[in-house]
């Protein structure tokens, strides 16, 4: 039988419910705000891919960050993890990388002569998995269980994970060499992928003259705690959304399935962490409802990395058909937006 050493019992206990007092809307917009300036503070001129950041942690949902080399993707991760004062553990994603070097392994205690549990890194509050698609598909497989039920499974024995749970992941883009494009089951387990792209001019100067002698990173110190991290969230799990607006969000995923230009559509997975990450936009915004608007810009990032393009004959090859992005924006402006849907139910 497998037993839990002393002293990480407490750690490894059945994940609590989150029962935090939602929080007054002054006090969420002062809490988001604090965490948004501490990340810029590292991440200069992004406010965008910093948003979307902190909306998957507040709709406890997991991110990708996929971009070439160079560009901020990991920094991003590790700045949101140094303004939230939780546990962060970070997994180096390389090649002879192993299952177990992520969830832990059962090891025979001679002393007491059964095996102990040894957790690994993913039992966190927050994940940062580094260039994730340099590992193979069998160890990336490892985070699936972790992912969607927020527990481990190791030799037959089941080890729940504390909340909050959020994995930050980074990729490097497929055609970079020494890289697995990760499996669909995993993408569709990511709420939302976003891009850094290249700094502007005066931003990347700035970086040159800030990270001279030491790097910005290194100054950054916890602006919300836990507690305060769950009142957040429970505050988000609270934002009203209208039977129009979860219309609107199924009848856009619905369309995913059945265009010509897409071969796999959006699962409904992928619709129920659209209507999450609104409901954190919406309270982002300081509203305690949600509006098609919230759907619409949260379509893209939530549903573009799921989707498969269906392929056509090109010369001597195939090629999608348009890119994934156009294709879901042709979906929204081809879907009816509901009115009205501020209060009603």
């Amino acid at each position: 039988m497998n037993s839990i050493p002393r002293g990480i019992e407490q750690d490894l206990a059945e994940a609590p419910v989150v029962r935090a007092t939602p929080l007054s809307a002054a006090d969420f917009r002062s809490l988001s705000g604090a965490i948004i300036e501490s990340v810029e503070r590292v991440i200069d001129g992004k406010r965008g891919p910093v948003e979307l950041a902190l909306t998957v942690l507040l709709a406890e949902g997991h991110l990708l960050i996929e971009d070439v080399p160079g560009v901020g993707k990991t920094m991003l991760a590790r700045a949101l993890a140094r303004s939230v004062d939780c546990t962060v553990n970070r997994i180096q994603f390389t090649p002879d990388l192993l299952p177990s070097d992520i969830t832990g392994v059962s090891i025979f205690n001679q002393a007491v002569r059964e095996f102990e549990f040894k957790p690994g890194p993913i039992f966190a509050n927050l994940v940062i998995g580094d260039e994730i698609n340099r590992a193979s598909p069998k160890t990336q497989s490892a985070l699936l269980e972790s992912m969607e039920e927020r527990q481990v499974t190791v030799d037959g024995a089941t080890y729940s994970l504390t909340a909050p749970f959020t994995v930050v992941a980074t990729q490097n883009p497929v055609e970079m060499e020494g890289t697995y494009p990760l499996p669909e089951a995993q993408r569709d387990r990511f709420m939302i992928r976003i891009s850094m792209g290249y700094p502007d001019a005066a931003a990347e100067l700035a970086m040159l003259r800030q990270r001279e002698t030491s790097s910005p990173l290194d100054r950054l110190t916890p602006v919300v705690s836990t507690n305060q991290l769950l009142a957040m969230i429970n505050t988000v799990r609270g934002v009203f959304v209208s039977r129009a607006v979860e219309q609107y969000a199924v009848a856009i995923a619905q369309a995913t399935r059945e265009d010509r230009d897409l071969r796999l559509g959006a699962s409904p997975r992928a619709t129920l962490q659209l209507v999450r990450a609104a409901k954190a936009r919406a309270a982002l915004d300081a509203r305690e409802f949600v509006l098609p608007d919230d759907i619409d810009a949260l379509a893209v990032p939530v549903f573009a990395h799921r989707l498969i393009p269906a392929m056509r004959a090109s010369g001597g090859g195939v090629a999608p058909t348009d890119s994934i992005a156009e294709i879901v924006y042709r979906i929204l402006a081809a879907t009816p937006v509901p009115l009205g849907t501020a209060g009603s139910a």
